[in-house]
């Protein structure tokens, strides 16, 4: 039995302007940043799907021990990426945390996340702020065959989590940290700013 993530790297980040993966993040791009807390967070497989200019982020990618897969179809929608990446998963998988690159999120929390999904027993696992929920979302091993079909005609993750809502785990923490989406240049500014604030106060308030 093993812990897997899906980290989600193929979108054409139109929005923004330029590829997300490749944005600077502290001393590293993005994708550097959000792979290295993935692999300190206890994971035992780690796949990134790619597809909007893949090969110039596929160097930076190719990291931590990670394994990468392109999603040839990555203008059909963020759903096709979650297909390809589940399908990269090992079927015998007891968790899968799925994260978009865009979504920087630190060790501490990804680790309290998978601790949740395993003393809870819960199906889908998710952190909260204020009672919204956020990202990344821990799936237990025995959705796997539904991650690997969804599509957006179903919403694809949401509507996954519509479906299985009475099995869902919600995880509070004490900052926005786990709201962050990063879509825009002005969000892509703010969030460099605010983000080692937004960290030194989950760690201090969660003991994390």
């Amino acid at each position: 039995m093993s812990r897997g993530a899906i980290l989600l790297a193929a979108g054409e980040s139109t929005r923004m302007g330029e590829p997300k993966p490749l944005l600077p993040w502290g001393e590293a791009t993005l994708i550097e940043y959000q792979l290295g807390e993935l692999a300190a967070s206890g994971l035992d497989d780690i796949v990134v799907v790619l597809g909007y200019e893949a090969e110039r982020v596929r160097p930076l990618a190719s990291t931590a021990g990670a394994r990468l897969v392109v999603n040839e179809g990555y203008r059909q929608g963020r759903a096709s990426s979650l297909r390809v990446g589940a399908a990269a998963v090992p079927d015998d998988a007891e968790a899968v945390l799925v994260l978009n690159v865009d979504q920087p999120r630190p060790r501490m929390l990804l680790r309290r996340l998978l601790e949740a999904q395993g003393e809870g027993g819960a199906l889908i696992t998710v952190p909260t702020y204020e009672g919204r929920r956020g990202h990344p979302t821990v799936v237990a091993g025995a959705l796997l065959g539904d991650l690997r079909a969804v599509d957006e005609q179903s919403q694809g993750l949401r509507g996954l989590l519509q479906r299985h809502g009475q099995t869902v785990r919600e995880v509070p923490f004490p900052t926005p940290l786990v709201l962050l989406d990063l879509n825009t240049p002005e969000e892509y500014e703010r969030a460099r700013r605010d983000y080692p604030k937004l960290l030194g106060l989950t760690i201090r308030c969660s003991g994390l």
